[in-house]
């Protein structure tokens, strides 16, 4: 496994995040799945850091096969047999310790300055109409000057205006969730998305694992996390409209157009989830995975 030189970097400070999941289907028949949940290698620039430490499967992850997409994500596929499929990781994962970096002066580029790969990420996609977003965009943030000051705006109107909770579903867009003024995760990121792509700034939709760490732990079982990431002044930048504040650990798993891009489980058939847990915590700096069992697993 690649090794990264973490003490060169300007986060260099390290902490492991040990993070998992395990999903319970019942299935009727033989149904071909994919899985966008693993965490990769990530030296890219989006202002962390991080590495896999060692991973182990549960359940069928054993015998997957994996693929890289056209996003660079890793995607599990299997052909899931009938009766009850099990599905899952435990992994400790090395990130930067430090809170997601700020950099409130970065400047906005022009879209004739974007580089190729972005371009796709200024244009609507399946849960991100920024079309119908333009003028309300233009209107609220159009005057504000600067590339990261123009998407935090953006964080702070989401965050103040959009309370968290249940109330949209799987088929929600960023303006139906806009204006329904209630949000979950996966809909903060999209209507950030919406609002960047509706200024001409490419943003994309990320997904992963977020632990508790350095704030009052959240009595609320534990989900996988979205968030979004902006293109400001030459590399992705991360921010987060739920919680709208720098956050500790962050593992980052898939990133992509929109949730239909990183979807945690895709069916061909009509397996049915019965079971879902998710769990993400600090570990100690020495541990591995043979020294004891995650408690969050059972």
């Amino acid at each position: 496994m690649a090794q990264h030189d973490f003490s060169t970097h300007p986060l260099a400070r390290p902490v492991r995040v040990r993070a998992g999941f395990s999903l319970t289907f019942e299935v009727p028949y033989p149904t071909p799945m994919l899985f966008v949940v693993q965490p990769s290698e990530r030296p890219e620039a989006t202002g962390t850091r991080q590495r896999i430490i060692d991973a182990r499967p549960l359940g069928a992850a054993q015998g997957i096969h994996s693929y890289t997409d056209s996003h660079g994500n890793t995607v599990w596929r299997t052909l899931a047999p009938a009766g009850t499929f099990t599905i899952g990781h435990d992994l400790i994962a090395e990130v930067t310790r430090n809170p997601d970096p700020a950099y409130p002066s970065l400047r906005k580029m022009m879209v004739e300055e974007l580089p190729d790969e972005t371009i796709g990420y200024l244009l609507p996609s399946r849960y991100v109409d920024s079309d119908l977003l333009s003028a309300e965009a233009w209107d609220r943030f159009g005057n504000i000057q600067g590339g990261w000051a123009q998407v935090q705006a953006i964080s702070d109107y989401l965050f103040d205006s959009c309370v968290y909770g249940y109330g949209s579903n799987s088929t929600t867009t960023a303006k139906q969730a806009l204006d329904s003024g209630r949000a979950v995760c996966r809909d903060f990121a999209h209507m950030g998305v919406a609002f960047c792509r509706a200024l001409n700034i490419p943003a994309r939709y990320v997904c992963g694992y977020m632990p508790d760490i350095d704030i009052v732990p959240d009595p609320v079982p534990m989900d996988f996390h979205a968030w979004f990431e902006a293109f400001i002044d030459g590399e992705w930048r991360t921010f987060d409209a739920r919680h709208n504040k720098p956050r500790v650990g962050r593992v980052l798993i898939a990133q992509g157009r929109d949730a239909s891009d990183v979807a945690f489980s895709t069916t061909f058939g009509s397996a049915k989830l019965t079971h879902m847990k998710v769990w993400a915590d600090e570990t100690d700096f020495e541990n591995t995975l043979d020294i004891e069992p995650n408690p969050r697993i059972f």
